[in-house]
């Protein structure tokens, strides 16, 4: 029998993920996503202190997650990933949200760079670390450009300072902060089905955010900026 390349994580959805309708967050999700990925490079060796000491880092390039349902405090949920396709300096995965009744809560694609962090510059990872991993199929969905088109109309919000707890192990802010950061400036609340994140640079602590945020029909889309108006991220809600 072949070996399967996927990482299983299962969990129960807690208090703490959950919102007012006991329900978890996007947020809840994506970090259920997040843990999965460290685990599985933990599983194999090539976690953070492997990273750390080659000065090399795995950056998310792009999110494109998917919900059907949101599962409900207490409930069992499977989650699982795996790598699809290295190619060059990049390396895609995918993740899987099974709820408890075996049904696909969510899921996600997503797109990462390996970087060299002395040199500041993305670089190829190991041929050892690329076998570590493998490869499995696809998931069958409808795969979205990385690049977010930009609408018309943005109106800009209440600038605010990156917190300490918006930083991971990269001294950088997370991925899913973004996310929360672009959540907070809708001007209203959102079942979002489809969110999808084009990260361009890296903000780090004591930097200020300035988001702006414009609607089109069924979808929103938050850029994330510096002062200048370069923007560290964009996140597009459906």
């Amino acid at each position: 029998m072949q070996k399967s390349n996927k990482y299983t994580l299962e969990g129960r959805i807690r208090f703490s993920e959950v919102n007012h309708t006991r329900r978890i967050t996007l947020p809840g999700i994506i970090n259920y996503f997040q843990d999965c990925s460290t685990f599985h490079s933990e599983s194999l060796g090539v976690g953070l202190s492997y990273c750390a000491e080659r000065k090399r880092v795995w950056i998310l390039s792009a999110w494109q997650v998917e919900i059907a349902r949101y599962p409900v405090m207490g409930e069992s949920v499977k989650v699982c990933t795996w790598a699809t396709k290295f190619d060059g300096l990049l390396g895609l995965r995918n993740f899987s949200m099974e709820d408890g009744g075996r049904q696909m809560a969510a899921w996600a694609n997503s797109v990462w760079v390996y970087m060299d962090v002395e040199k500041g510059r993305p670089t190829k990872p190991d041929k050892r670390e690329i076998e570590l991993y493998g490869t499995e199929e696809p998931l069958s969905m409808e795969y979205a450009s990385r690049k977010i088109e930009l609408p018309e109309g943005f109106e800009e919000g209440e600038p605010f300072p990156v917190r300490k707890y918006h930083i991971d192990t990269n001294e950088h802010v997370n991925n899913c902060q973004y996310v929360q950061m672009a959540l907070e400036g809708l001007e209203k609340p959102m079942e979002v089905k489809r969110m999808r994140v084009e990260y361009k640079k890296s903000a780090v602590y004591g930097d200020i955010i300035y988001p702006k945020t414009a609607y089109e029909k069924d979808r929103a889309v938050t850029e994330l900026c510096d002062k200048a108006g370069k923007a560290f991220a964009v996140v597009e809600f459906c």
